[in-house]
């Protein structure tokens, strides 16, 4: 951990936290910031914006130029050559596989998971006309889509919250779907027209939470933030990114995956849709939470078994 010179001369601990430049991404960093300083008042917290390559690139579809992962790699190489101390992620942007000498060290206790659903225009889901346009820039989101709605149509629409949300008041697309939880953060939960239903638009995986990112072995660091750390969302999460570890390989594709802690015990639910909505799987498993990363294999190795090979093998020639 650097040092910065106080104003009485005297040297003090400096955090640099690495993040997107985003409204909702700097809200998070922000958060983060000033959860340190109400336990560390006497160290600095500086932030240090950084332009990921799913920031340059707003034209093509995630899918096609790399998925999620774009949008934190220039994070990690932050936090590799030195200039910052920890990064901080919306975690459903983070791929199953971290580069060698980080970790995700801090979850914090997850907000809401929900997929909001905004038209203006046509009201709730089920109001929305057949031809009509959905914007998104989500494989799972359109899958599902087009599973549960195969008439409407879906183009892919990039940008930040704000961003999207000017599309469509512009009238380039009728609808559009954000996570809840992002657009509680930045006081725009007035534009959500209903929350759609889990029972068939389940989340994205680690949907809601936001994680921290930092050097393995890095205590001194870990020691300023350890208290953001939410035990029961961590353990939840750990069987979340198990099962997107097991089918994932690196490749963006449609899954979902939900677990909630339920008298101390987890329940993880999983959907996998093929990219043009025809077929679907759904599981829910239980286990303990010492067995999360147990349970998240178990839960990948039943879609695997049964079905799910072939949607993975058909998501990625899509995407190739």
């Amino acid at each position: 951990m650097p040092n910065a010179l106080s104003k009485s001369g005297k040297k003090n601990p400096t955090l640099t936290i690495a993040t997107r430049g985003s409204t909702l991404a700097l809200w998070q960093a922000n958060w983060v910031k000033n959860n340190i300083l109400k336990q560390n008042s006497e160290i600095t917290v500086e932030i240090l914006t950084v332009t990921t390559a799913g920031d340059r690139n707003q034209q093509q579809p995630l899918s096609e130029i790399g998925g999620k992962g774009l949008f934190v790699k220039e994070l990690e190489n932050a936090l590799l050559d030195g200039r910052a101390d920890l990064a901080v992620h919306s975690m459903k942007d983070v791929t199953g596989f971290l580069p060698e000498g980080l970790e995700i060290s801090v979850i914090a206790a997850r907000d809401d998971p929900g997929d909001a659903w905004i038209s203006p225009k046509h009201g709730t889901f089920h109001k929305f006309p057949k031809g009509a346009v959905v914007g998104t820039s989500s494989l799972r989101r359109t899958a599902f889509l087009k599973h549960h709605r195969p008439g409407i149509k879906v183009h892919s629409l990039r940008g930040n919250v704000p961003t999207r949300l000017g599309k469509l008041d512009q009238g380039e697309v009728d609808a559009i779907i954000l996570a809840v939880a992002g657009l509680k953060r930045i006081n725009l939960e007035t534009r959500i027209t209903e929350v759609l239903p889990m029972e068939w638009m389940l989340p994205a995986i680690g949907q809601g939470v936001i994680g921290i990112e930092t050097r393995v072995g890095d205590e001194e660091t870990l020691r300023c933030i350890h208290h953001i750390h939410d035990a029961a969302t961590h353990d939840c999460l750990l069987a979340e990114r198990s099962l997107l570890t097991e089918l994932e390989g690196n490749c963006q594709i449609p899954l979902a995956g939900y677990c909630i802690n339920k008298g101390d015990e987890l329940h993880l639910q999983a959907a996998l849709c093929d990219p043009d909505g025809k077929s679907m799987l759904r599981y829910e498993a239980q286990a303990q939470p010492h067995n999360a990363v147990s349970l998240g294999k178990h839960v990948a190795e039943w879609m695997l078994n049964n079905g799910g090979d072939e949607i993975l093998h058909k998501s990625r020639a899509a995407i190739t």
